[in-house]
């Protein structure tokens, strides 16, 4: 029987999921089972592949067809990485205890349903160029997760977006959004699916299920983007990031009995500070 052969795209994404499972305590043996992948074949990807993203590989295929010399590129993508990994001068938890951790807090505050959401908001900067913003919240604590602001955004940006979060906040047990291309992509609820992440979608044209994102975005719309001319990107990339701050910092919010989200994340940092210390 001839072995799979997998893509470069495909193989990025399996290691996201390795990296995610790890993450929440399965050994290395489980994940490359539940991959179907032997071991060998796992450490071989993540050497060759590890910290690459998708639209790199993309780059790198389509140089690997039109030039005959890749070697170059391949450095400079491992000089990349090595950039990142100097940024990134450790973790305070290892991810099995990290894993742990998150569980253990989940089990201690009665988290049985975690629910995240996230849409898709659209705006403008004043040469009239496309703006979009992924939105990305917590149900339960009512913290946004993420605001990625971008000219356009995919299905492979939103995965990558949920990888940086599966790593840092944990697995939520659902991911609640509408059904626009960028969240009903084959490759997206395939990996969400591999990850036990159940996607919720909402009824089409039925934003009211999808009601606390909805009124986020409105909030967001109210305070911020309606008050401002937005030139750039990059100016919008700044003044988004600080309301996001703001709003979980300091906005009060009604019901969270008038304190800001930041406040509800705080008690799960502290139980997993504490976890951690034990």
């Amino acid at each position: 029987m001839a072995r799979k052969r997998f893509s470069p795209e495909q193989i990025i994404t399996m290691l996201r999921e390795a990296e995610v499972l790890l993450n929440q305590s399965n050994p290395v043996t489980e994940v490359c089972r539940k991959l179907g992948v032997s071991e060998q074949t796992y450490y071989r990807w993540r050497k060759e592949y590890g910290g690459m993203r998708v639209d790199r590989a993309k780059r790198l295929k389509e140089f690997e067809q039109e030039n005959a010399r890749p070697k170059k590129l391949v450095a400079d993508l491992s000089l990349d990485k090595r950039h990142l990994k100097k940024g990134q001068p450790g973790k305070l938890l290892s991810p099995a205890k990290r894993g742990r951790a998150v569980e253990h807090v989940c089990d201690v505050m009665g988290i049985k349903d975690h629910v995240w959401s996230y849409n898709m908001v659209v705006e403008r900067t004043s040469d009239g160029r496309p703006l979009r913003i992924l939105a990305v919240i917590d149900e339960y604590t009512k913290e946004c997760l993420a605001l990625h602001v971008a000219r356009r955004i995919r299905s492979a940006n939103v995965l990558d977006q949920l990888y940086e979060l599966f790593l840092g906040r944990g697995l939520p047990e659902y991911l609640r959004s509408d059904n626009g291309p960028e969240f009903a992509a084959k490759a997206l609820r395939k990996w969400l699916t591999r990850l036990d992440v159940t996607t919720l979608f909402i009824e089409p044209g039925s934003p009211w299920e999808n009601g606390y994102i909805e009124s986020f975005n409105g909030k967001m719309r109210d305070e911020l983007l309606n008050g401002e001319v937005l030139d750039t990107l990059e100016e919008a990339k700044v003044l988004v990031e600080a309301w996001r701050r703001v709003n979980n910092r300091i906005r009060p919010h009604s019901s969270l009995g008038y304190r800001p989200p930041a406040t509800e994340a705080h008690v799960v940092g502290t139980f997993t500070l504490g976890l951690a210390q034990s």
